[in-house]
């Protein structure tokens, strides 16, 4: 999807935009999952870390769009949890890490905001 189509929906389709954002979570933290007990270069692992990589980028850029409506504290907190999931999942790639139970834990925590 497309930025700009997706800020479009963010406005007027709230419930819609939310949902997507969840079910891409769901699918991130289920390849998550399933990379926990695999090498770093599996294509399991490989996968999860794309698939992360390419939800915060997405959200991170969206969250640093000025039309994005969040408040400014909680879009510097969004963008500060992107940012670490980054580094996390750059570490997995590198070989220099494989914190799937932190990465776990912290998109299931955002995840679990957008249904309030």
């Amino acid at each position: 999807m497309q930025a700009d189509t997706y800020a479009q929906m963010r406005q007027t389709a709230p419930g819609i935009a939310r949902n997507q954002e969840r079910e891409a979570f769901d699918a991130g933290i289920k390849l998550m999952e399933a990379a926990q007990g695999t090498a770093n270069d599996s294509q399991q692992s490989i996968d999860a870390v794309r698939h992360m990589q390419r939800l915060w980028s997405f959200l991170i850029k969206d969250l640093s769009d000025p039309s994005n409506d969040l408040s400014d504290e909680l879009k510097a907190n969004l963008i500060s949890i992107g940012l670490w999931v980054l580094k996390e999942t750059d570490a997995i790639l590198a070989g220099r890490g494989k914190n799937w139970p932190g990465l776990i834990d912290i998109n299931r925590t955002v995840r679990e905001g957008l249904s309030t």
